[in-house]
């Protein structure tokens, strides 16, 4: 068993972080201070806080995780909370390329299935336009995302650093 290669992902864009903390933070966190302000009753004002600081705690700690690795002939994706193991056999290597989604719009997410979308950060299961095929994507930016279908027409879609590197160890794999 050969240690595994990892590839680095970018992280998200600095305005991805502030809006998961407006969003999953301050906003929350205001309204209920402005309740308290107007004695509006709060049943379970704790659990409110608890409920709001823990998911905020957990989608920031999850878009931390972003790892792609190769190890023995299978490409692992880990996402946030999704994982996708692929053998490296199952890949359409030949087909697969290096995309800017500003100028391939048919390979955007469309619909989200199981994951987390937000602007600058995508990671999970979604849908894309084409078709709505399905596609496993982790995506921070998008200037540089391998494309990589899969043989039985499902696709990866994953924001590299060095997309190329990735690409030539699995022509090679």
């Amino acid at each position: 068993m050969r240690s595994p290669t990892v590839f680095a992902v970018p992280p998200p864009p600095a305005y991805a972080w502030l809006l998961l903390i407006l969003l999953g933070g301050v906003i929350p966190v205001g309204l209920l201070i402005g309740m308290h302000a107007v004695k509006m009753p709060m049943n379970g004002e704790g659990l409110a806080w608890v409920a709001v600081l823990t998911a905020l705690a957990g989608l920031l700690l999850s878009m931390c995780r972003r790892v792609v690795l190769l190890q023995d002939g299978v490409l692992e994706v880990r996402a946030a909370f999704y994982r996708k193991r692929v053998a490296v056999t199952e890949l359409d290597v030949e087909r697969a390329r290096i995309v800017d989604l500003a100028e391939r719009t048919e390979l955007r997410p469309a619909v989200k299935t199981n994951g987390i979308s937000m602007p600058g950060y995508h990671a999970g299961h979604f849908r894309i336009y084409r078709r709505l095929e399905k596609a496993f994507c982790l995506l921070t930016d998008r200037r540089r995302v391998l494309w990589i279908p899969l043989r039985d027409g499902g696709q990866l879609l994953l924001s590299l650093e060095r997309p190329q590197a990735l690409l030539d160890a699995l022509r090679a794999t």
